[in-house]
This record gives structure tokens, sequence and C-alpha cells, in this order.
């Protein structure tokens, strides 16, 4: 494993990726039993001492695919690099904290449970979880996968799903289907909430709102749909301009409390992100942002980025507000970027490729965010002033001398 032009590289293509829920992998919550309050509460009086938090670490998932290309298909998951210095580019370790071959079933898609209750994983003929488990030993580096057999049966002959996802507290799971099939589970009990088969268009993506009170699903074809999860019924099907082809939807929450659901589309040469309320479900803004079509989308925990790639292998990171680029990296790969993934801080951005490599971009902190607009004006005024004392010069220093 090498690092290649700031990313590292692990051997096969990788198709999807994660970071992963570290704090709920290695420290589950205990079960709640009776009398439990009493014994927490008087714990309370006398609070330990809390742990450093855990290091970054991401799951990757991809591969050859069938067939004999030499090129395997598996799941990786590495560590953060902190050893090479603040002064190095960061990077995931080149040495993968595991490594779980899948046999000839390459890992198209992936859905890590937010509160550690494993990964999904979408293979070309259905789904498959894996349960985290402790080797010998504690901490990040003795973590361990395993196939959970039983669970998913409702998903394990379904064909390959395009879009899997968690909502934010872990209680759903949707799927959506390359034959167009949408279902949506109760976690983990996989009761089924809404089912909607399509065999005229795939699903293309999905998310939740951070409330799970809504569903946006977009498709091959057709409107961004909407589903409310209470009612199971469709509260919005938001349309397309002229020539609007439409690829990837996020919710993100606002500072009032409110939220605007993005959904990213290429028109004609450009890619597009619109910005939609989820009140009267209008459409309330459109930004042009690149002339590459775009491979990937994310928004981050802190809702104030949103991040792009494009089948170039380009990065383009924005903010939510008013979409102005703050970090822009051409070529980051050398292939189609297939996955990008904000860390919980929403300061590290990890992106995966088709050329075999993750990179990791840092963002910086929402402060140095902010700071780096009047840092630019402060350069051009100093600018303007010195420019302004060598045209005079002469007549300054006149006037000084008087």
């Amino acid at each position: 494993m090498a690092r290649r032009g700031g990313g590292q590289t692990y051997g096969f293509p990788i198709y999807c990726a994660s970071w992963l829920p570290l704090a709920h992998i290695l420290n589950p919550p205990p079960p709640v039993e009776e009398g439990d309050a009493d014994a927490g509460a008087a714990s309370s009086e006398s609070p330990a001492t809390p742990p450093p938090p855990p290091p970054l670490m991401a799951a990757l998932g991809g591969g050859g695919g069938e067939g004999r290309s030499g090129v395997p298909n598996a799941l990786v998951v590495a560590a953060l690099d902190t050893s090479a210095g603040a002064a190095a580019a960061a990077a995931l370790s080149p040495d993968p904290v595991l490594r779980m071959g899948t046999e000839e079933q390459v890992p198209y898609r992936m859905g890590v449970h937010p509160r550690g209750d494993g990964v999904l994983c979408a293979f070309p003929n259905g789904c498959r979880l894996f349960r985290w488990e402790s080797q010998e030993g504690e901490g990040p580096d003795n973590i361990a996968l395993r196939a959970d057999q039983e669970a998913l049966t409702d998903l394990t002959d379904a064909g390959l799903q395009l879009a899997v996802s968690f909502s934010g507290e872990g209680s759903i799971l949707a799927t959506g289907g390359e034959d167009g099939h949408l279902r949506v589970f109760k976690w983990p009990s996989m009761d089924s909430i809404l089912e909607e088969p399509d065999t005229k268009t795939s699903v293309k993506d999905l998310t939740f709102s951070s409330d799970e009170h809504f569903l946006a699903v977009n498709r091959s074809s057709g409107p961004c749909r909407v589903w409310d999860l209470k009612s199971a019924e469709v509260v919005a099907n938001l349309p397309r301009e002229a020539g609007e082809i439409f690829g990837f939807c996020r919710f993100s929450n606002q500072t009032d409390n409110s939220q605007i659901l993005f959904v990213t589309a290429m028109q004609g040469d450009y890619g597009k992100i619109i910005s939609w309320n989820t009140t009267s479900w209008t459409r309330i803004g459109s930004n042009k942002i690149t002339r590459e079509a775009i491979s990937a989308f994310a928004v981050s925990p802190d809702c104030t980025l949103l991040a792009i790639g494009t089948i170039e292998g380009s990065i383009i990171v924005l903010s939510s507000k008013n979409m102005r680029a703050l970090v822009t990296v051409k070529k980051a790969h050398l292939g189609i970027i297939t996955t990008l993934a904000f860390s919980q801080d929403s300061r590290t951005l990890l992106s995966t490729s088709f050329d075999s490599t993750a990179r990791v971009t840092s963002i910086g902190s929402p402060k140095s965010r902010g700071i780096s607009i009047w840092t630019m004006i402060l350069v051009i005024i100093l600018a303007i002033l010195a420019y302004y004392y060598m045209q005079h010069k002469e007549d300054l220093l006149a006037r000084f001398l008087q």
C-alpha cells in the first residue's frame, strides 16, 4: 500500500466508504435494566474522567468484481495516520486495522450504523450485515468484523441496491435498488414502514431528514420524491426544470431549526446544486458549480459545508450559506470520485475513487474558514498602501521633513 498524490492506495478500486462511529463501537451502551436509574444518579455525583476521543477510522469497500481479474474484493478499515506530524498532509494509514475478503462479491454501496450496530454492504446479489467484534486486547486496533448470516433476510437476494442509508439515530433503514424497488424498514426489527416497486426507473440516491420525518428519493428519471415516514405517504414531488437531470440529495439543518433539501443536477454542461424549502417544498436557490459531471455529494454534520466530487477526480468544498467555494482540489484523484464523507467534527473530508485511492482533505475549523476572507481583504489593502507609498515616496518624505 503506497501513497499517491496525497492519497492512500489499498490495491482495489474503491466504490464505497464511511467514517466509523468509534465511540459507539468501542463503548456500546449497556442494556437498561430496572434500578439502573438510581445507579446512574449515584454515579453522576462523582463522574469519572472522560476518555480521550478515539482516532478517526474509515471503512472502505470495493474490488475487481467477479471473474479472474486478479484484483481482490474486500472491506478494509484504516485509521488516520498521525505519525507523519503536522507538517505532512493528512492521510489514512498504509497499514489497515483489518482487511476482510468478500470472495467473488464486490461491495458497491455501504451504510455504517451510527450507533455501532455494524456495516451494511450492498453486493450485486443483495445485502449483508457485518457486526463489530473485539479481538484480543482493547482499543480501536483490535476491532474485527463478522458476517451476520441471520440479519437482512429481506435483502439477501434483493439484487444490487444503489442506495443504502441508516437514519441519523439509526432507527430506520432505507434501500433503493437498481430494479427500482424502494424499501424502508424499522431498525433492527426490519418491520416494513413503506415499499414502492418501480420497474421503470432505478433509485439513484436517498436521504433522511435529521428528525427522521422525511425521506427524499432521487430516481434515474422524474422528480425528487419526498415521503412522510410517519404516514408513509408522498408529500412532495419536486419537479425538474428543462434539461435538468437530478443526481444526489441531502437534507441540511439551518440555524433557525428549519431544514433545506439540497439536490445536485446536471443541466447541459453544468453541475448545479438546487435548494428546496422543506415547509412549502418550493425551489429557493439554484447555483451552477462546475462544468464537470458530479459523481459524489456530501453535507457536513454541522451543516455549514457542502462537498462535490466529479468524474474528472476534482473536489470542491463550498459554504452551504452562500455557495462560495472554500477549497478546490483539481485532480485530487485520477479517476471518478465515488464517495465523499465528512468527519463528525466537519474538519476532515474523505474521498475515494476508482483509481484505488482514499484521500483525506483537511478543511479547518469554522473560525478559520470565516477569517480567510478578511485575511484576503487585509492583504489587498496592505498591497494598495505599499503601492501608494512607492509611487509617492518622495512627496511623503518631503512633507515629513518639513
